[in-house]
């Protein structure tokens, strides 16, 4: 807002030197010459502000009928004032522009000119097209056709950033969420600028995150200049090179003023690559000197004994649970006589994030944790998807839920787009076949997650399953669609069918989620009253030790109640 009040304040002063010097007919100067003439030393740092700082940019222009011819050549007096403080140049800033009405006329490509006045004399020769207002195609032209190497881009691999600069004064005839997304997805930062009436959540679908830096909204034409200021700082002022989205970080990216490092999260190490990651393994170093299991955590481990036996005060041995030996429980069935085939499909896109991802393989982790496997119990397979669908392991391939908790923490994040149908067909078709390990006359569930519009049909197949009697729960996160969830879930939709805004309240899906496949897990001591049984087990055992005695047993029989 500070920027936006001290532009404006220009604009007015400005207004009033034009006024004053109407009568000598001079040209009237732009924002940014004007402010060369009158505030020399911080012209110079504006000039040379971008320099060393190479872009490939691009101009989109909403060139409608609702836009007047006097609004446009305002448009056009903005483009000329951004160009003043870029680098333009082969080597330094590429620039690009199209403008849109019910077609997408592209005016230059990136390597059509090389020097900056040839291309200000370009936007002064644009003709106004005042037809409809396409906004979605001409996004998807700037990511199809604009930013590709034979129209003046330049390779990924060289990092230069990818910057779309949308300026647009209507409501698009056009849907554009998807499109805008998936350009952000592929690299390109995108600035989106509404004029008048524009509808602000149409321009957040647009632009880059964070919005407070990447959408913007004035009243009027004659207002945008004010906005030079603010993306001299933005464009100028610090490349963000992390928000490209080409680094390749499997965990964090950070920026640094010309380029980006890898960090790991917690309990990782960086790898010889500098970009993805390995989880640090103490356990394996085979000191840790527990008797039993070693158990990794975030950043150390910590000792488990088996069944039937706890831990003692050193947290390194174990002993005899006399608790557990006098009640006889061995490990609670969570789902009572549920057993089920279950399938995971999970969804891998680039949208989700290395982050996110590690939280999903958490998630899956504590509905395994809450199942009976084994061989005559549950049985559990996983698929991901991305563009592609990959098997991480089958129904029949693991019977322990450790082994299944250490698949999906080897899991390797697929990071591409989102073919949740392709998902659902691989499901309906391969996972609950009996050459991977579906039983017959055992109930077949499959939990589909996702966190966003899938790239291909979902209904097909997932009707299908349904229709072949397989339960689906379908799970969505962040900006998953309503509509694709109730088409993948099985009905009632209330049982079947979870959303949560963002990851961090994924914990809430869990928790319902096991509440509909699994029974509550009942306490020790709903399950076995010990101080009862023990002395109830002492007296049975007493009475069948003196039957024996009189020959009316064979041999002594020891009673363990269940």
């Amino acid at each position: 807002m500070r920027s936006l009040a001290l532009g404006l304040f220009c604009l007015l002063c400005c207004d009033a030197v034009r006024v004053e010097h109407r009568d000598r007919r001079r040209p009237r100067p732009s924002v940014l010459s004007r402010g060369r003439n009158d505030l020399g030393v911080q012209s110079n740092s504006v000039e040379s502000l971008c320099k060393g700082k190479p872009l490939d940019f691009v101009f989109i222009i909403d060139s409608s009928r609702s836009v007047r011819p006097s609004d446009y050549e305002k448009v056009k007096l903005f483009i000329t004032n951004i160009l003043a403080f870029l680098d333009v140049g082969p080597e330094a800033t590429r620039v690009g522009l199209l403008q849109y009405g019910s077609v997408v006329q592209n005016e230059f490509s990136l390597n059509t000119y090389s020097r900056k006045a040839d291309v200000e004399r370009a936007v002064k020769a644009m003709d106004h097209l005042a037809t409809g207002t396409m906004t979605g195609l001409a996004i998807q032209y700037t990511m199809e056709t604009a930013f590709t190497e034979p129209e003046g881009a330049r390779p990924t691999d060289m990092h230069i950033p990818r910057i779309a600069m949308i300026v647009t004064d209507g409501r698009p005839q056009d849907t554009v969420e998807e499109v805008a997304a998936q350009a952000r997805q592929a690299g390109i930062q995108i600035f989106a600028i509404g004029v008048g009436r524009v509808d602000m959540n149409t321009l957040r679908a647009i632009g880059s995150e964070p919005h407070s830096e990447h959408v913007y909204l004035v009243a009027n034409f004659s207002q945008i200049e004010t906005l030079t200021s603010v993306f001299q700082s933005n464009l100028c002022g610090g490349i963000d090179y992390c928000d490209l989205g080409n680094h390749g970080c499997q965990h964090d990216c950070v920026s640094s003023p010309e380029s980006y490092i890898c960090r790991c999260t917690r309990g990782y190490v960086l790898n010889l690559d500098g970009k993805t990651c390995s989880k640090l393994d103490p356990c394996s170093l085979g000191n840790h000197g527990c008797e039993h299991d070693c158990v990794n955590t975030e950043d150390t481990f910590v000792c488990r004994c088996r069944e039937g036996y706890k831990l003692r005060p050193d947290n390194r041995t174990c002993k005899k649970d006399l608790l557990y030996a006098s009640c006889c429980f061995g490990k609670l069935d969570l789902c009572g006589d549920g057993v089920m085939d279950l399938v995971f499909v999970i969804d891998g896109s680039k949208s989700l994030g290395p982050a996110n991802f590690e939280l999903v393989k958490q998630f899956v982790n504590g509905i395994v944790d809450s199942l009976d496997v084994s061989g005559t119990g549950t049985h559990v397979g996983l698929l991901q998807y991305s563009t592609k669908v990959r098997t991480e392991f089958t129904l029949g391939q693991y019977t322990s839920g450790r082994d299944i908790n250490r698949a999906v923490t080897r899991m390797q994040y697929m990071g591409r787009g989102s073919m949740t149908g392709a998902a659902l067909h691989h499901m309906f078709e391969y996972s609950f076949s009996a050459k991977e390990g579906a039983r017959p006359d055992i109930p077949r569930v499959s939990i589909v997650f996702t966190d966003g519009r899938s790239q291909d049909d979902v209904s097909k197949w997932a009707t299908k399953a349904k229709d072949a009697g397989i339960t689906i729960y379908a799970l969505g996160v962040g900006k998953a669609i309503e509509e694709e969830l109730r088409e993948i879930a099985s009905e009632p939709d209330d049982k079947h069918l979870y959303y949560a805004e963002d990851f961090s309240n994924m914990g809430g899906i869990t928790d319902k989620l096991k509440s509909r496949i699994c029974k509550e897990k009942p306490s020790p001591q709903e399950m076995c009253k010990c101080e009862n049984v023990t002395l109830f087990q002492r007296q049975v055992n007493e009475q069948l030790r003196r039957l024996t005695q009189n020959n009316i047993l064979y041999s002594p029989v020891v009673v363990c109640i269940l």
